[in-house]
């Protein structure tokens, strides 16, 4: 699978560079249309009838392409196109007369009056396929254009559609106006933020696997850095990814080999939470784990703690740890232990209280961003907001853009938490995971990610792989059944790893 995405500007670049070394706009759309009939096939079954609402650009091309080859293999195929074949131009034009020679009923939409027609037609469809507008969208739809993307959400038709559902536009996932609510969605070439943004990630359904149309990753891979983009390079995490953060073990290894991970956390009502950090940790392969936690909290945390080593802070050697995790249920008053913790040269990962504190005192900003050691904030958007002077709306409203100003104004990686987390880094790469479930929306589950974290960079793991595959991994095991809370998740974690599902 093609794990790119790209920004608008970006896909427009590719477009034009792939015909620059020879790749004809018309062959592009031909491949661009047999993916599309493709993916239609794989949705019905014989005599099912499709159903196409083509739009006057290259979206609509697309549909057109992709009807004359449905008709050429016997399926009840009918297009409405918006406007006419005689304003059509390029490309477009060219499959339009194609499928309209090949035998392809296509109906023009021009007034009000057609709206009846296309009713009908989507109401008899088994499915239908959105090839209105695709990701060149630059205002919201109005007019006959809105009318036909309301009556294909009216028609209760399962709906596929081609590259970004209609009406969404931009990179942000913005919708001002109507949009198509898709059942499917198939990126041409490769995954766009706008699939996966705002209310263009509701819009999009399931995203397929991004179609090849002939365009070469090397042009696709340059995008990035020939174009200015809301990264300077933003991936999918795929499950080769998360194999490279788990190598084979020596056979001659020792716990000292996989690192040992010290989790500063707990006080009073919350000393569940470094205990489950610290099983996150164990449950990628942490070598060693201990925690140190508050005095009057010891007796608890220890007591509850087979594997775990526990400390009260006072007395515990944290100094010694390969990797620190920070903020588990550590309560409001942990500023002056924040400070201890980013004057030390050890990586670090700062959840919890820990970035609430960092969002309170502009002086532990500073702190943090002097150090040398790298560290990984793991914000929800209600953290992330506090962190960015900002509010939760704002951050949801584009969480890329939140994630990208996290990462320059600390200094930091950055972990996004929420439906589809995001990982930036301070160099602005970006990995997007596209696993998880509302399941994870439990106390508890993101202590158990941080320790995650921790333990993966513990094992000597650079950042990259080691963070977005501890999010990846954590969001997997999160799409598993059988857990209820997150207490349970490390083992559904393990058992990830154990057998090899990613």
């Amino acid at each position: 699978m093609d794990t790119r995405i790209l920004g608008v500007a970006q896909m427009q670049w590719v477009d034009r560079q792939a015909m620059a070394v020879g790749i004809s706009g018309e062959v592009l759309m031909a491949a661009a249309g047999q993916a599309v009939a493709r993916a239609v096939a794989d949705r019905i079954t014989a005599s099912q009838r499709v159903w196409i609402a083509a739009g006057p650009g290259n979206n609509g091309g697309d549909g057109l392409a992709a009807a004359r080859l449905l008709h050429a293999d016997g399926v009840p195929v009918q297009v409405s196109l918006l406007g006419t074949i005689a304003k059509l131009h390029g490309e477009a034009k060219v499959h339009a007369k194609q499928a309209l020679d090949a035998g392809v009923h296509i109906e023009s939409v021009t007034g009000n009056g057609d709206l009846d027609r296309a009713r009908r037609q989507a109401g008899r469809a088994d499915i239908i396929v959105d090839s209105l507008f695709g990701t060149g969208l630059s205002r919201p739809l109005d007019g006959l254009p809105a009318a036909m993307a309301e009556l294909i959400n009216a028609s209760g038709r399962p709906v596929l559609s081609v590259d970004v559902p209609s009406g969404i536009g931009g990179d942000d996932g913005a919708v001002d106006g109507p949009a198509v609510e898709a059942r499917w969605t198939l990126p041409i070439a490769a995954c766009k933020w706008v699939q996966w943004l705002g209310r263009g990630r509701e819009c999009s359904g399931t995203i397929l696997e991004p179609a090849d149309i002939g365009i070469t990753g090397d042009i696709l891979d340059r995008a990035a850095d020939a174009v200015p983009g809301p990264a300077c390079e933003a991936r999918l995490i795929d499950t080769g990814l998360i194999r490279r953060a788990f190598p084979s073990r020596p056979r001659t290894a020792h716990k000292k080999h996989f690192g040992h991970v010290w989790i500063l956390g707990g006080s009073r009502g919350y000393t569940g939470a470094p205990r489950m950090a610290a099983m996150g940790a164990f449950a990628v392969g942490a070598g060693l784990v201990s925690i140190a936690c508050p005095d009057d909290v010891y007796p608890v945390i220890a007591t509850a703690s087979l594997e775990v080593m526990v400390h009260p802070h006072q007395q515990a050697p944290w100094q010694q740890a390969d990797v620190l995790v920070a903020g588990p249920g550590w309560g409001a008053d942990c500023a002056d232990r924040l400070k201890a913790v980013l004057d030390a040269g050890m990586p670090l990962v700062l959840d919890a209280d820990a970035l609430n504190a960092l969002a309170r005192d502009a002086g532990l900003a500073v702190r943090l961003r002097s150090r040398k050691a790298p560290v990984v904030l793991t914000p929800h958007p209600g953290e992330a907001a506090r962190l960015l002077d900002s509010d939760s709306a704002v951050v949801q409203r584009n969480r890329l853009a939140a994630a990208l100003a996290l990462a320059e104004r600390y200094g930091c990686w950055v972990v996004l938490k929420g439906a589809d987390s995001l990982i930036a880094s301070p160099e602005r790469r970006v990995w997007l995971c596209p696993f998880g479930s509302p399941r994870l929306a439990v106390a508890g589950t993101g202590d158990v990610l941080s320790g995650m974290i921790g333990g993966l960079i513990a094992r000597k793991q650079t950042f990259d792989p080691a963070v977005p595959a501890a999010v990846a991994l954590h969001a997997m095991a999160g799409e598993a059944g059988g857990w209820y809370r997150a207490g349970q998740l490390p083992d559904r974690v393990f058992t990830l790893i154990e057998r090899g599902i990613f």
